[in-house]
This record gives C-alpha cells, sequence and structure tokens, in this order.
C-alpha cells in the first residue's frame, strides 16, 4: 500500500472482518467460518474498504456498512480491522453467537498494548461505531434505531494512559 512519500507499508496487509448483525435485539458475529472474525490478505492495487465491501457482498449480498476501527503489526503483516455491518437475514445459514462485553486493550501514552485479543478488537470497534452512530449522518442513517439502541451501551472511554 503506498501513500505519501515515507508512508509505505512494508509487508503483507491483512483485513480482519468482523462481521455482525442484529438479531432481535442481540448484536452476533457471524461469518464464513462461523462466529469469528476472518483475515483476508489485501494488495496493494485495490483500496481495502473496497476490497472488503466486494468479497462480502460476493459472500452474503451488500452490506449496510463498512468501517475499518483499528490497526495494528502482527509479526511482520498490517492488519486492519473492518466492523461490516450485515442484515440479519444475510447471515442465515451461517453460525452465529451473542457478542459479549470485554475489556478494551491498554497501553501507555508511546506504546502499544503487548497483547491485543481479538475481542478486544471487536469491543473497540464496536465503540467506535457507536461513537459514529451519534457523530456521523452517514453511519447513523444506514443504521436503523434498533441498531442505534443496541450500540447504546457501547460508550467510548477516555484515553487512561496518561496519569
Amino acid at each position: 500500500m503506498h501513500g505519501p512519500a515515507g508512508w509505505d507499508v512494508e509487508g503483507p496487509v491483512r483485513a480482519e472482518i468482523f462481521m455482525i448483525r442484529l438479531n432481535g435485539d442481540r448484536l452476533e458475529l457471524t461469518g464464513p467460518d462461523g462466529p469469528v472474525p476472518w483475515l483476508v490478505q489485501l494488495d496493494d492495487i485495490e483500496h481495502p474498504v473496497a476490497v472488503v465491501t466486494r468479497i462480502v457482498s460476493g459472500l452474503v449480498g451488500p452490506p449496510l456498512l463498512v468501517h475499518s476501527t483499528s490497526w495494528r503489526r502482527d509479526g511482520s503483516a498490517v492488519v486492519l480491522s473492518f466492523v461490516v455491518v450485515i442484515g440479519a437475514e444475510q447471515a442465515v445459514g451461517m453460525a452465529s453467537a451473542t457478542i459479549g462485553r470485554t475489556e478494551l486493550a491498554r497501553s501507555d501514552a508511546t506504546k502499544a498494548p503487548q497483547r491485543i485479543s481479538q475481542a478486544q478488537v471487536l469491543e473497540h470497534g464496536l465503540r467506535h461505531l457507536a461513537w459514529l452512530v451519534q457523530d456521523d449522518e452517514v453511519v447513523a442513517s444506514r443504521l436503523s434505531s434498533r441498531w442505534h439502541e443496541a450500540l447504546s451501551a457501547y460508550v467510548p472511554e477516555p484515553f487512561r494512559g496518561l496519569p
């Protein structure tokens, strides 16, 4: 992937896709391999959002929302995490599981956390989505009032790395 001079990323770039749906009033994780995020290798030709949108569309139909919520280094790869919102009916036949809450991965002011679990990445992504529902007209208009209600428990927290 290439950006401004000096911003090149060396090594593989992967998309980590958390495909979520609202089943009644429960947020659920789902996907082609069950209720786990899936990784997709990206090339440097197509935009990561376009790749994720294309792959999800081919699998279950057009997503309601595709949003990159974070990134991290994993060995030699850069992993871009995406929350992909689909309609409940789009996950028919795929195993799904209710999403539980977890503590966020914490760091200090200038270092990344030593370990970040996938549950923590998803927690961060849902808090990010909850903020966007309040702050971004496009996101707010794409998600129903039931989604707004389901996300209301995910409150962004201030940075705790400074005394």
